[in-house]
C-alpha cells in the first residue's frame, strides 16, 4: 500500500527527506548531474526564493513500506495564470522509481491540490526560475547532463507519463555544435562586421566579475524583454530577476558573458558557461571549500562549454544583432579552444532560432517535453 505525505518545509528531517531520494534513485547513473542540495532547499523556503512572493507550492512524497517511491512539487505561479489569462497549475522535481502506481499516487495528490484551487489543467516540468531547467527528457539519454540547466531522467519517465494521461505541450531542444563544422555563411560575417564597423551596436565584454556583477541589473531586465514572446514567459518581477542572474553570474567566467549595447540599452546577451559537470558529479550536490576549488579548476580544465541565454530582443530582430550574436558565439569557442559545445534548451517554438543554428551545423541531440493535461 501506498501512502503519500504533504512534506512540512519546517521541518528539515522532512525537507532532507524529499530531497535525498533524487540522489538515491539516479546513484551510479554516470549521465546524470546531481544539483546543489542548497538549490533544491532554497525552492522550498519561502522566506528565500522569490517564486513565493506571489505564488505557491506545496511538495509531496509517497511511500511504500516505510521507503520513498516517488515525490512532486505542486505549483501554482498565478503572474504566468494572469498574464496568459489561464487556470493552470504546474509541477516540478517529479521523480518516482519504476512504477505507475507510486507515480499515479503522487500526481493525483498534486491534482486534487489543483482542483481545490480551481485550477483546471497542469502542466510541466517547469520550475521555480527560468534557469531550473525545463521538461522530462524523452531523447538523447546516452549524452551527460549539461551541469543543473536541464534535468535528467530515466526513459521510463515517458512510459509514465503517457499512462497518467498527458500530453506534449511543447519540446526544449539542445543542440551540440563541434567547433571545426560550427560554419558561419559569409552573408553572416559581412553583416557582423559591418554592424560593429558601423557602430550600430557595441558588443561588451567583461574583465571580471566585479564589472560583470555592475551590469547585472540591466543584463536581467533584457533577459526578461528578449523572451517576451516565449511560451514559457511571464513578467518578473525585480527581485526574480536578480535572483535568477546573480546565481547565474556567480559561477559564470566574466570572460565567456557578452551584451549587446544600443546606445545604452542593453538589448542582446551571450551567455556561456564551462560545463563544469565532472566537478558536480565527484561532490554528490554538496558545497565545501574543497569542492569549491574543484570547481573552479574543472573551469579551467574543461573542453565543453553550454551556451544557455542567447537572445536579441525583438524589436531589433533583423537589423543586423543577430548576425552580430552568431559572429560572437562563433568567436567565444574558437577563442577558449572548446572541443565541445551546447545551445542549452531552446523553444520548438523559437523557430528562426532553431533554424539559424542549424544552418550554422549545429545538431538537435536532446530533447526534453513539456506534458500536459486537464484536470
Amino acid at each position: 500500500m501506498i501512502n503519500v505525505s504533504q512534506v512540512d518545509i519546517h521541518d528539515r528531517k522532512q525537507v532532507d527527506r524529499f530531497i535525498q531520494f533524487h540522489y538515491d534513485l539516479y546513484r551510479g547513473c554516470k549521465q546524470w548531474v546531481p544539483p546543489f542540495r542548497s538549490d533544491i532547499r532554497t525552492m522550498m523556503d519561502p522566506k528565500k526564493h522569490p517564486y513565493y512572493e506571489h505564488s505557491d507550492a506545496e511538495f509531496f512524497i509517497a511511500e511504500r513500506d516505510g521507503k520513498v517511491v516517488a515525490r512532486i512539487a505542486a505549483m501554482e505561479n498565478k503572474p504566468f495564470n494572469e498574464y496568459h489569462k489561464t487556470k493552470k497549475m504546474q509541477f516540478y522535481l517529479f521523480d518516482s522509481i519504476d512504477d505507475i502506481e507510486a507515480a499515479r499516487a503522487v500526481f493525483e495528490k498534486a491534482f486534487d491540490w489543483g482542483r481545490a484551487r480551481g485550477l483546471t489543467e497542469i502542466s510541466g516540468p517547469k520550475g521555480f526560475s527560468g534557469f531550473d531547467g525545463y521538461g522530462i527528457q524523452v531523447e538523447g539519454y546516452e549524452y551527460r547532463q549539461m551541469m543543473i540547466m536541464m534535468n535528467y531522467n530515466y526513459p521510463y519517465y515517458v512510459r509514465l507519463m503517457d499512462e497518467l494521461g498527458f500530453v506534449r505541450e511543447n519540446d526544449f531542444v539542445s543542440c551540440y555544435i563541434q567547433p571545426d563544422k560550427f560554419l558561419l555563411p559569409e552573408k553572416v560575417v559581412r553583416a557582423a562586421e559591418l554592424v560593429k564597423k558601423r557602430g550600430t551596436f557595441v558588443v561588451k565584454d567583461f574583465k571580471n566579475r566585479k564589472e560583470l556583477l555592475s551590469w547585472a541589473d540591466k543584463i536581467g531586465q533584457a533577459y526578461n524583454k528578449t523572451f517576451v514572446n516565449n511560451w514559457e514567459y511571464y513578467p518578473l518581477t525585480d527581485r526574480e530577476i536578480k535572483f535568477a542572474v546573480d546565481g547565474a553570474l556567480q559561477v559564470a567566467d566574466p570572460r565567456l558573458i557578452k551584451i549587446i549595447l544600443y546606445g545604452d540599452e542593453v538589448v542582446g546577451f551571450l551567455f556561456a558557461f564551462p560545463d563544469v559537470s565532472a566537478a558536480l558529479q565527484r561532490h554528490d550536490g554538496r558545497i565545501t571549500p574543497f569542492s569549491l576549488i574543484d570547481l573552479l579548476l574543472e573551469m579551467r580544465r574543461t573542453r565543453w562549454v553550454s551556451l544557455n541565454g542567447v537572445g536579441i530582443l525583438p524589436e531589433y530582430h533583423g537589423r543586423g544583432g543577430n548576425a552580430l550574436l552568431y559572429y560572437e558565439m562563433k568567436k567565444t569557442v574558437n577563442d577558449f579552444n572548446f572541443l565541445h559545445a551546447e545551445e542549452t534548451q531552446m523553444a520548438d517554438t523559437a523557430v528562426q532560432v532553431r533554424k539559424d543554428m542549424e544552418t550554422l551545423g549545429a545538431k538537435v541531440y536532446k530533447v526534453h517535453r513539456i506534458f500536459h493535461r486537464h484536470l
